[in-house]
């Protein structure tokens, strides 16, 4: 089995010009040419589904769980969907988080994929992918999102690459140029992996403030 996945932080569609498009994004989307797609900063559910439509792929929502703004994570797919699961990462006095924990099923094989963003304080990140590792059950996994891990020694990443697998560190942030790993792609069993990099190219870089991350693997 071959499957394309991506992972991106859209910014609500508000790209590094200040400038509010969706248009942009879907553009972007269209670009990655994925199977699955994690999305995070998704602004209304009405423009996750208009990504959807647009795509010929079925969405996933997991919005309102953050900020009073509801915007959250969202998931898009051509695959089969077996079971969904709203996982909320919330910790008390920070910001609400969440993940979408879903099983699906791409050329006859089942596939459970964890789908989240995380926090921007060590504690709570180290909290929530405690709680995101033990949800893992099936033999090909795959967790991505924003993960927001600054450092590329923090716990939370060596926890991560303990159960999965060292992931390279791709740079993602800030688009124009970046710097900092946020947005990352694990994938089980090891050595599924056949390609992972950056998507940059001149719309991405200016779309949103995250460069998505694209792998392709092989099972």
């Amino acid at each position: 089995m071959r499957l394309i996945v991506a992972t991106y932080n859209v910014h609500r569609c508000v790209g590094w010009d200040g400038l509010y498009s969706r248009e942009r994004i879907l553009e972007v989307l269209q670009e990655l040419q994925a199977d699955l797609i994690a999305l995070q900063e998704v602004e209304r559910e009405e423009t996750l589904q208009w990504f959807a439509e647009s795509l010929g792929m079925t969405a996933i929502a997991d919005l309102g769980v953050q900020h009073a703004a509801t915007y959250g994570n969202g998931v898009l797919t051509t695959c089969t969907l077996d079971e969904i699961r709203l996982v909320d990462l919330s910790v008390l006095g920070y910001e609400p988080r969440g993940a979408i924990d879903v099983d699906v099923s791409c050329e006859g094989e089942r596939v459970q994929v964890i789908a989240t963003h995380l926090g921007l304080r060590p504690g709570e990140r180290r909290w929530q992918v405690n709680e995101l590792l033990k949800r893992f059950g099936t033999r090909h996994c795959i967790l991505m999102g924003d993960i927001n891990e600054w450092l590329l020694w923090g716990r939370p990443l060596r926890r991560i690459n303990r159960i999965f697998g060292h992931s390279p560190p791709l740079r993602s942030f800030p688009s124009p140029f970046p710097v900092f790993a946020l947005d990352r792609i694990w994938i089980r069993p090891p050595g599924s992996v056949i390609d992972i990099r950056i998507h940059t190219t001149a719309r991405s870089r200016v779309a949103s403030d995250h460069l998505p991350v694209r792998a392709v693997m092989e099972w």
